[in-house]
């Protein structure tokens, strides 16, 4: 049976949230003057350290399941609203002698769900055999769609709206590549300078919204807006929040730029609104532990833990926000 469990810093996350929309209709306000509403954190999974199930990026299904990749045991999982795990593939081992770029190991990074269902992921291993984009239809058996560097380690993954693309963040190339949902050859979309790891990994999470590409830098503790162009071409690179070290994904509340960030290393979870301005909402002493990956529908957000550095508790958590927006 899932815990729940009442805290004030998840009152806290809605109250900001709120006064963040506020802002965002009404123009400034004080945050302090919104009110503080009990919300709920509730533990939807506490997963299996020992099988390897460290969740590192999640998508939702219209069911109210959530789908997984767990990033070491090369494995796709859904986990129902019970908490009920279901392995629904496992990836192929690398050959002998391959060596994941800044990881080691093999790696299941970013995962989408299209509407009929097909799941899109990333995998990186080090060997040109398996590195790239690979999906998985319901009932079916995976494969891959897109070949990637294998120098690389493609790690954030992202759908447009029309459907028909993939936008994919290269942690240590600094680059974000641009992929048909029917698979070919890669486009690298943008290799700009802000994309750059700067000692371990660089552009990291990333989201398409409101006409634009949005990208995390972990190394770099910032946040990205390159817009689309007219002719499908990146724009100019606008920094949109610092001072974030560790970001991990992050994930739009609503219609408007506020986003929730997993701040991984830091064991946080930060609201940032339009104005770049960040505000720690979460911490370890709600029950995350080194999030990886965040998803939002309706006014909950889904948290996914992998417990890279506690080593103690991965899980997936549901959170109670503030109203849509």
């Amino acid at each position: 049976m899932s815990q729940l469990r009442t805290r004030t810093r998840a009152g806290l996350l809605a109250s900001v949230m709120a006064a963040a929309a506020a802002v965002t209709m009404a123009g400034p306000a004080s945050v302090a003057s919104a009110a503080v509403p009990q919300q709920n954190v509730r533990f939807v999974a506490h997963l299996d350290i020992t099988e390897g199930q460290r969740p590192e990026n999640i998508t939702l299904e219209p069911g109210g399941s959530a789908v997984v990749t767990f990033a070491y045991s090369r494995q796709i999982a859904r986990i129902a609203q019970d908490g009920t795990v279901r392995i629904l593939a496992t990836l192929p081992a690398p050959p002998a002698g391959s060596v994941t770029p800044a990881l080691s190991q093999p790696f299941l990074g970013g995962i989408v769900r299209a509407q009929d269902g097909t799941l899109y992921f990333l995998y990186a291993t080090g060997s040109r055999d398996l590195t790239g984009v690979w999906s998985l239809r319901p009932g079916g058996t995976p494969h891959r769609v897109a070949a990637l560097p294998a120098e690389g380690l493609p790690n954030g993954l992202a759908l447009d709206q029309s459907g028909r693309r993939l936008y994919v963040a290269d942690s240590v190339l600094g680059t974000v590549w641009r992929v048909p949902v029917t698979g070919g050859a890669p486009t690298r979309w943008s290799t700009a300078p802000e994309l750059a790891a700067a000692g371990f990994l660089g552009a990291n999470g990333i989201k398409v919204h409101e006409g634009s590409v949005w990208v995390s830098n972990l190394d770099k503790g910032t946040v990205l807006r390159i817009p689309v162009t007219r002719q499908g071409t990146a724009g100019t690179v606008r920094t949109r929040a610092t001072g974030l070290i560790n970001i991990d994904d992050f994930a739009f509340t609503g219609s408007g730029d506020t986003l929730l960030a997993a701040i991984n290393a830091d064991n946080e979870i930060a609201l940032v609104e339009p104005s770049g301005r960040h505000t720690t909402v979460l911490t370890g002493a709600d029950g995350i532990e080194n999030p990886t990956s965040l998803a939002v529908r309706g006014t909950t957000a889904y948290i996914a833990s992998g417990a890279y550095f506690t080593n103690n508790d991965p899980n997936l958590l549901a959170v109670r926000t503030a109203a849509h927006r």
